[in-house]
């Protein structure tokens, strides 16, 4: 399994995908989600890695007019270090867990990751990055734990 990640410049997440292939049409797709997010603006540069899947997903959206012509795609083996740090922490969680049974629990459990990790990262409005006590309240109101 694969997972997708967008993050922007500050480090924020911006959306993520699981996919069973890694493929141009899970590439596509993983793209197509992520720049229809209503938080998510035009890109100007696409930082990626070496997969030879990126560059036609990518000239498929600009045909479709998804993205504009001159959004630049860059796969240069160290300008995606941002995207594969904040992918670290799901790594650090999964490993020891000996990976997932099936494809739905593995959806499941890393939407939870990745939300718990953008709530820490101070991505939620009101809750500030570090305020333990701030998140420990979101958390609470959403599903009723206290900590």
């Amino acid at each position: 399994m694969y997972l997708y990640r967008a993050v922007d410049s500050a480090g924020n997440t911006l959306e993520f995908r699981l996919s069973a292939k890694r493929d141009a049409e899970a590439a596509q797709a993983f793209f197509e989600k992520a720049l229809g997010a209503p938080h998510t603006v035009t890109p100007r540069v696409l930082n990626v890695d070496k997969n030879a899947a990126y560059p036609k997903a990518i000239e498929t959206l600009k045909a479709q007019e998804q993205l504009p012509p001159e959004c630049e795609l860059r796969q240069v083996k160290y300008l995606n270090n941002l995207i594969e740090q904040d992918h670290r922490f799901i790594k650090r969680r999964t490993r020891p867990g000996l990976g997932f049974f099936s494809f739905g629990t593995a959806q499941q459990t890393l939407s939870g990751y990745e939300t718990m990790n953008m709530i820490r990262k101070g991505q939620v409005k009101g809750v500030d990055k570090g305020n333990s006590l701030a998140q420990a309240h979101f958390i609470d109101s959403l599903f009723g734990l206290t900590a």
